[in-house]
């Protein structure tokens, strides 16, 4: 693990026939008490992929009831026969692709089915001068994993958290080594010069808060699957599970012969106020030459502006207003949740959110839980406009949880004189995931159209047709619950 990267030319379909080999049994422990893709006959490991950020037909989405089982001796309702079509009509930038299928997530995730994407677009970035080729530009996949002492084998817990109710699952999954494309705490030989990382979270649960040693600087280009309009400079950022950080790193900055990639996140994040999390080595660069080389003649460059041409979100075109609430429930007398909703319904019920092809809106994601969510919408892109918290939020979780109402229960009140969160410069453009922020509220401008310099507002395939589209928490280990997923329907 990972899979392949793939790289895909803009506007070049490609068309994959994802087969399923896998066992009869999985040798990581699921469990039967959650809403689970499963063969009526108990034989085969159920997958389906979801190309992550991409812009596809819903039968070509991954849809977690889509789900098929080897030789597809046992398909899901919704399942469409292979191949699947990525239009790859998008602006170019960064995807993964990953398991999708319902009540499975964290744990094919958890056994390596997932890799990366690329959408490539040479005549626009060309003219960039980025770090380019294989040696310069890398993918690095970041996860976290346990293993067993005994023969290094992959090994998570089988006992859940509320055994009573769910006799295996776990909230949250947190490995104790950090692995990079495969290895644990590895190392890279690098020279004196720019690099481009493609930096992807693929972790079930682990934020990662990232700093170099030495005082080297990331220079973000792109967030998630599209450039940035201009690049951004961070000493130390925090990327989610499923969120993807483009940065260019100039070791030619240091004097040193290694620098070290740290982490010093909390788990599970935010943590408490005023909890300092111990600070670990994600992996190290190793500078050939030793602190003795030169710097190399390098080329390559990170320029004033990007792609600043994408339309700028303006929310005064959003058509509507929708208020979605993060809901997480507890066994009585303990703090264990059982299972975590959107606005009170699971994913199994009747559909509710059916936005119009061609047209903008505002969501109000309203976290009452007391974890950050990375939020993820298909097809769409959006852009954060505010993060405020709330204020006397026992009292509206309270509320909320008694008649999900938010007029009734006063958002506004709670909300008057709540701390307002600045959003980083990095994640200040188009996106597909973002961190909501525990007992807060978050807006987002979600764009129901392509992101094109045309404002084109019809997209390249019938939206309308197909099993529909999806948003959910990307902490896999939820997802696998069902707790934050809801279906989407387009409108034509």
């Amino acid at each position: 693990m990972p899979g392949p990267t793939i790289v895909a030319m803009r506007g070049v379909p490609t068309h994959v026939t994802w087969a399923n080999h896998l066992p009869e049994r999985h040798f990581l422990p699921w469990d039967p008490t959650l809403t689970t893709a499963r063969a009526p006959d108990g034989r085969g490991i159920p997958t389906v992929v979801h190309l992550h950020g991409g812009v596809q037909h819903s039968s070509s989405d991954g849809h977690s009831m889509a789900w098929f089982t080897s030789g597809l001796a046992a398909t899901g309702p919704t399942f469409s026969p292979p191949p699947y079509a990525y239009p790859n009509q998008q602006p170019p930038g960064n995807l993964w692709y990953h398991d999708h299928a319902m009540g499975l997530t964290r744990v094919n995730i958890l056994a390596g089915l997932m890799g990366a994407y690329r959408v490539a677009s040479p005549a626009e970035e060309a003219p960039l001068n980025l770090p380019s080729g294989e040696a310069f530009d890398r993918n690095l996949v970041l996860f976290d994993r346990d293993f067993r002492a005994a023969d290094g084998a992959l090994f998570m817990n089988r006992t859940g958290n509320n055994p009573g109710v769910h006799p295996q699952w776990q909230p949250e999954y947190f490995g104790a080594v950090v692995v990079v494309n495969g290895k644990a705490w590895p190392f890279l030989r690098v020279r004196r010069r720019r690099y481009r990382f493609r930096i992807l979270n693929a972790s079930n649960a682990r934020f990662f808060r990232l700093s170099l040693s030495g005082g080297i600087r990331f220079v973000h280009v792109s967030s998630d699957s599209v450039y940035l309009a201009m690049p951004v400079a961070t000493d130390k950022f925090v990327v989610a599970p499923s969120e993807i950080a483009d940065v260019v790193v100039d070791f030619a900055e240091t004097a040193a012969d290694a620098v070290v990639l740290r982490d010093d996140a909390p788990a599970p994040y935010p943590g408490d106020p005023g909890e300092k999390a111990e600070t670990v080595a994600v992996m190290k660069f190793v500078i050939e030459g030793g602190a003795t080389a030169e710097p190399e003649p390098d080329t390559s460059t990170v320029p004033a502006k990007l792609m600043p041409h994408y339309p700028t979100p303006d929310a005064r075109e959003a058509v509507t207003t929708r208020r979605i609430t993060m809901y997480e429930y507890t066994k009585a007398g303990t703090d264990e949740p059982t299972h975590l909703y959107l606005n009170a319904h699971s994913f199994m019920d009747p559909v509710t959110e059916t936005p119009r092809e061609g047209t903008s809106e505002v969501w109000e994601v309203i976290n009452v839980t007391e974890d950050n969510h990375p939020l993820h919408v298909h097809l769409a892109v959006f852009a954060v406009l505010e993060q405020r918290s709330l204020r006397r939020v026992d009292e509206f979780r309270d509320c909320m949880k008694r008649r999900n109402d938010t007029r009734a229960c006063g958002l506004a009140r709670h909300l008057a004189g709540g701390r307002r969160h600045v959003v980083p410069r990095q994640e200040r453009g188009w996106k597909n995931v973002f961190k909501v922020r525990p007992s807060a509220v978050t807006k987002f401008l979600v764009r129901f159209k392509p992101l094109t310099d045309a404002e084109e507002s019809r997209f390249p395939f019938d939206v309308t047709t197909g099993p529909g589209y999806v948003y959910h928490c990307h902490v896999s280990t939820a997802v696998s619950a069902l707790c934050d997923w809801f279906s989407i329907s387009i409108r034509s």
